[in-house]
Order: structure tokens, then C-alpha cells, then sequence
């Protein structure tokens, strides 16, 4: 999968610029992202509360609540009284505004969901694989395309934002990791699933770095709402993770800011590695396969790896002292006031993955720095397939670089 199969973003994620404003089309995009992403970070609030955040006039905000009423984006809630001055209508995110399907390819299987705008997940569909490969991923996206979209109407179709997909980056490079016979993977070299599957579907196609994607889902749905600054770890088949600074996603120059795996750290034994050969769930898998069992749960039942508690103990011990090491090598170069680790199992398996960490990371020497808060994700193991349909979503609706400066005197929480 080439560099030119990712459909390119501005400003990282975001197509239009603060700072542009050269045409007046694009002003009035910026200005609708503008409200559409405060609503989603404070939703309920009255168009003299959103002129007051944004330093618009309440004109234009009246202008451009109209035309995201009219386009179905926006709905009001009930009238309050009993404030000072008018009557005063809260404004909501529709959830039926707009609809996205996400796909994750993964190292042993594929995930697609459909998700509303206000990210709830309406559908799933998985598989599982013994390594991805192109030709079969574009069967499952395009069977799964007409089984999400079966039961709905022509008019929910047409609000379909488009379809985003998350996945690692030069896969045929992982052969031998997951297993592959040397050769197998290298069809994805030739691969170029936007290209292909934007001749095919009515929506435009996206791709970006699965971890990335997955930091994505947190920042719009997560706690990208209370940290303006943090690090995304994601802990899948490899560990990956994301980057998010003074309140906007930064995926770097090649997307990929923040990807954690290749860290270097120093095994016990002293040799040298990166972090994810040793933090990453292969390797879990590895040691329930090295017993005689059948490690297939481990991909199939994310919320449930029971039968494999033993093992998940001993993997959660002998993986925290590295992320702990990694996080204060990240914390050394930027300050990250937070770290927020999520992965590809049950809520149980996360926070003790996080109390593991921060007992590791009080162990170490972290003089010269300020100890970051370590924080569980919200959106769980589905978050690369949430990230995938979140990339319709930046390139249509939403900043990927805003702060807002909420008076807590004027704006009601």
C-alpha cells in the first residue's frame, strides 16, 4: 500500500484552514466545522453561547445554524426558560446527520462498522485471517458495504459520509511476524484499495494508519474532549499509538507521529529491541500457542479472555515495565500531561495493563520530568475501525485543530 493511496489532509486531518478565508466558500466551510466540532465537544449549547466560544457574530451564527439545520446536520432541544433575558433553544448533533462505515485491517482479522454522527455504532462485522491479504480484504469490504447498508433507506444511504480505512502501512514488511510463508504478503506492494474502491462506491474512500486512525477515535468520541495534550497508545496484535498536541491530532509527515512500536528499549537479558516486540498482543499470543491452546478468542471475543487469564498476568507483568520506560522516553521530548492507553481487549485487561504501568512508572527515575497522568481509552477495542470511519468525518465536518476557551460564567456545563 502506497503513500499514494492515502488520501491527503491538510493540516494532518483537516482539509481547510484556520487561517485561509481566501475564498468566501471557504470561510463558511471553515465556520460550519467550526460549530459542528464545538457542538461535539459541548453539546446543548445556545447560538448565543456559540457566538460567545467562537467570536462569531450572532448573526452569522444564525446564518450558519440554519444552513446545518437544513442540511440535516443540527437539531434543537427543548426550549429552556427560566434564564435571564429570552427563551433560549439548545443546539444538538443529529444523530442520523450523517452516517460512516470504518474498516480495520488487521494482523489476524478484518473489522467493519457503521457509526452515526454522533458515534454510535449501528453495525459490526468481523473476520478473522490468518494473515490480511488484498484480494480478500476488498471481498470483505464490499460484501460487508452491502450488509451495513442493507436495511437502510435511500435517503440514510445518501448521507453516508464516505468509508475509512485504518490499517498498518507497508504490510508485505510484517510476513514473518504473523506468521506468513516468506513471499505471501507482497501483493499488498501492487495493492491500491482507495483506488480501486473509489471506482466502485458512491462515497468517497480514505486510508490512514491504523494507530493513528484509532488516536482519531478518542480525540472525536473520547477524552480528546477533557486532554489538550496527550499520548494514544494502542495495544492491538502491535502496539501503535497516536499523538494529540494543544488540542489538535498530529499525525506528522508520513502519519505516522506517535506510532510507540519502534522504540527502543533493552530486554532484561540486556539485548536490544523495540517496544513492540515485547508490549504488543503477538506476543501474548505466542505463549498461549507455546501451551497446546487455540489463541483464535484472543482476535474473535474482545471482551472476553477468561480462559486465558493466567497467561494475560504474566503478560501484563513482564509488558508494563517497558511502556512505563517508553512513556517517560516520550514525556522527555514533549511534556504529555497524559497518556491514554486503550487495546483490543476487555475493559478488566486495560485497567490492570494501566495500574501495572503507573506502579512501573513510579519505580523509575523521573527527575526532569512531570509524571504524565495515565488515562484508560473510551472507545475500547473497536477503536481502529472507529478511527477508519472517523476519516469521512475530518474531511468533511470536523476540526482536527481547535480550541475552545469555555467561560464557565456564560456557558452552562
Amino acid at each position: 500500500m502506497s503513500e499514494s493511496t492515502v488520501k491527503a489532509f491538510e493540516d494532518d486531518f483537516n482539509p481547510v484552514e484556520a487561517g485561509r478565508g481566501s475564498k468566501q466558500s471557504d470561510l463558511r466551510a471553515y465556520n460550519e466545522r467550526l460549530v459542528l466540532s464545538l457542538l461535539r465537544h459541548r453539546s446543548g449549547l445556545t447560538k448565543a453561547e456559540i457566538a460567545r466560544v467562537t467570536g462569531l457574530s450572532a448573526q452569522a451564527v444564525s446564518v450558519i445554524i440554519r444552513r446545518l439545520e437544513d442540511d440535516g446536520l443540527l437539531e434543537r432541544g427543548k426550549l429552556v426558560r427560566g434564564r435571564i433575558g429570552q427563551p433560549s433553544t439548545p443546539m444538538t448533533l443529529k444523530a442520523d446527520g450523517a452516517l460512516s462505515i470504518g474498516v480495520k485491517i488487521g494482523r489476524r482479522s478484518l473489522e467493519m462498522v457503521l457509526i452515526d454522527f454522533i458515534g454510535r455504532v449501528r453495525s459490526v462485522l468481523q473476520k478473522t485471517h490468518p494473515w490480511p491479504m488484498p484480494d480478500a480484504t476488498l471481498s470483505f469490504i464490499r460484501d460487508g458495504v452491502e450488509r451495513v447498508t442493507r436495511t437502510l433507506s435511500a435517503a440514510e444511504k445518501n448521507r453516508i459520509a464516505g468509508l475509512g480505512i485504518a490499517s498498518p502501512f507497508e504490510l508485505w514488511l510484517w510476513e514473518e511476524d504473523v506468521g506468513a510463508p516468506n513471499g505471501a504478503m507482497q501483493d499488498w506492494k501492487r495493492a491500491d484499495l482507495v483506488k480501486t474502491l473509489d471506482r466502485e462506491f458512491p462515497f468517497p474512500v480514505y486510508l490512514h494508519n491504523d494507530a493513528t486512525a484509532a488516536c482519531g477515535a478518542e480525540f472525536i468520541f473520547g477524552q480528546g474532549h477533557i486532554f489538550k495534550t496527550y499520548l494514544y497508545l494502542f495495544i492491538g496484535f502491535f502496539i501503535g499509538g497516536g499523538v494529540v498536541l494543544n488540542g489538535s491530532l498530529f499525525s506528522g509527515t508520513t502519519g505516522s507521529a506517535g506510532a510507540i512500536g519502534p522504540f527502543p528499549i533493552t530486554r532484561a537479558n540486556g539485548t536490544k529491541s523495540q517496544l513492540l516486540d515485547v508490549a504488543s498482543a503477538f506476543s501474548l499470543e505466542a505463549r498461549i500457542r507455546a501451551a497446546g491452546l487455540d489463541p483464535t478468542l484472543l482476535w474473535t471475543q474482545a471482551d472476553d479472555w477468561d480462559l486465558f487469564q493466567h497467561f494475560v498476568d504474566e503478560w501484563i507483568n513482564d509488558i508494563a515495565p517497558y511502556l512505563a520506560e517508553a512513556i517517560v522516553g516520550a514525556c522527555s521530548i514533549i511534556d504529555f500531561p497524559a497518556v491514554i492507553i486503550d487495546g483490543g481487549f476487555p475493559a478488566t485487561i486495560r485497567q490492570k495493563i494501566i495500574n501495572k504501568t503507573q506502579n512501573e512508572l513510579d519505580r523509575l527515575n523521573t527527575k526532569g520530568i512531570v509524571q504524565p497522568l495515565i488515562r484508560e481509552g473510551t472507545v475500547g477495542a473497536q477503536a481502529r475501525s472507529i478511527g477508519g470511519a472517523c476519516l469521512p468525518f475530518f474531511d468533511k465536518f470536523i476540526l482536527s485543530s481547535t480550541q475552545f476557551n469555555f467561560d464557565q460564567a456564560s456557558i452552562a456545563s
